[in-house]
């Protein structure tokens, strides 16, 4: 008898242990259960980033983030660096220890002008190197060839266009670039220039919103007038008296070599 009550005693203080242990654990978690949540919400908002998300700035809704088309990433390359870039330009630049040149896969004279010529005066609008040199020398280069009369003169109707694209560009390197290019290729198709001429004067001396400064802004800049004049008395010396009508009649300021 005072075995089983005995063992009873044994068996009650048990469960009384047991309960007690479950009730403190319960009452650990309920005290540890908002800090744990408390520290991972302040870790959550310690961030500028999600810290911007729960209290967003009024300036966010006004300047909401955008992706830039015009970036310098998202810019797509031009027409004669994509051309150049996978070897259509049959020369390559070669860094001198004083001035840089060209190097030509083969004598240009044996290359057709037909597509090169107006590849490289489309290229003249470029402004990153080695786009810049590659085009001018080589458009220079490539009127020097014997036989350039004739491969030109059926260009023009081609050429024009694109060499106007150039006079009217804002940035002032292009812009020195195509008057250049111009003047060296009167040189070398002379009076067959003038049927163009009218066309090209035109469209550089009215200089319609959007197509850039026009010849007639910037003769009246000093540092271009004296090139400009200088290029208009090389069109006239090889263009002969039929291009000083023209070039008289769309810039009456200017004064002829003949004068």
């Amino acid at each position: 008898m005072q075995k089983s009550e005995c063992h009873r005693g044994i068996q009650m203080r048990n469960r009384l242990t047991d309960n007690c242990d479950q009730r403190t654990s319960a009452s650990a978690q309920v005290k540890h259960g908002p800090t744990v949540q408390q520290s991972k919400s302040s870790s959550s908002t310690s961030s500028p980033e999600s810290a911007r998300k729960l209290h967003p700035r009024p300036s966010d809704k006004l300047n909401p983030k955008t992706i830039n088309p015009f970036g310098e990433q998202s810019r797509a390359p031009s027409a004669f660096a994509a051309i150049y870039s996978k070897g259509g330009i049959p020369c390559r630049l070669v860094h001198g220890s004083v001035k840089h040149r060209l190097q030509w896969e083969c004598p240009p004279e044996k290359l057709p002008f037909d597509p090169l010529l107006i590849t490289l005066a489309e290229g003249l609008r470029e402004t990153k190197h080695p786009y810049t040199f590659v085009s001018k020398e080589g458009f220079r280069e490539l009127l020097l060839v014997t036989g350039a009369l004739e491969k030109a003169v059926p260009l023009l109707p081609r050429l024009i266009p694109v060499l106007k694209a150039a006079l009217v560009h804002v940035d002032d390197e292009v812009f020195e670039r195509g008057l250049n290019a111009l003047v060296q290729l009167s040189v070398v198709v002379g009076p067959s220039l003038n049927d163009h001429l009218k066309h090209l004067l035109t469209s550089v001396s009215a200089g319609r919103i959007g197509e850039g400064l026009c010849l007639s802004k910037r003769l009246r800049d000093k540092k271009f007038k004296e090139p400009i004049t200088t290029a208009l008395q090389k069109l006239e010396q090889h263009g002969g008296s039929g291009s000083l009508i023209i070039i008289k009649s769309k810039i009456p300021t200017y004064c002829s070599i003949c004068c």
